[in-house]
């Protein structure tokens, strides 16, 4: 029981680093990405419908995107939904693809990129202290309930620390490179 309870933990925290590399991908640096639009939602005839499932999105240059719709009749919500959208970018619309220039980010810009990705990074790691207070419970219940000794949960209590601590620093890992990534030029 203990080890499922475990187990459990490394899931969860599996879970929280792969939500905080998704949420970084999100994250504009200086090269074009198709993940940035991965969050934008397009009215589809009156549906907020996500950009890939109207459209094809490719990189064909380090610092462009190119959508070509596959509906010509969306190119303009297509258009609308990204000027509307944190982004910062200005689609150029050719009646047939919308191109997105990815101009260079500003010094300003990029510190402000990093704080996003240090919040990000924070979000993470008080998930994974969720997933050890969670953890924590469960294994007091299992002693309590008698299924295992005082000895065996103190033991796993420390196991639960230090996979926490691991799981952390993993998190201060990703989110480091993120920063660097953003503040390289």
């Amino acid at each position: 029981m203990i080890d499922d309870t475990l187990n459990e933990l490394k899931g969860n925290m599996a879970k929280a680093h792969e939500s905080l590399r998704r949420e970084l991908s999100r994250i504009r640096t200086g090269r074009a990405s198709p993940d940035l639009l991965e969050s934008l939602r397009v009215d589809n005839y009156g549906q907020p419908t996500p950009i890939h499932q109207v459209a094809s999105v490719s990189v064909p240059e380090p610092r462009m995107l190119v959508i070509k719709p596959w509906d010509k009749g969306m190119i303009r919500p297509i258009e609308t939904a990204i000027l509307a959208s944190p982004l910062g970018l200005t689609p150029q619309n050719d009646g047939v693809v919308i191109r997105l220039p990815m101009p260079p980010l500003t010094e300003q810009r990029r510190k402000e990129l990093a704080k996003v990705a240090k919040g990000h990074g924070e979000d993470a790691k008080v998930a994974i202290r969720k997933c050890r207070h969670e953890c924590r419970d469960m294994l007091k219940s299992i002693e309590e309930e008698g299924a295992a000794s005082a000895n065996d949960v103190e033991r796993a209590t420390k196991a639960m620390e230090d996979l926490v601590k691991e799981g952390t620093t993993k998190v201060d890992e990703i989110v480091a490179a993120k920063e660097k990534d953003i503040l390289s030029l």
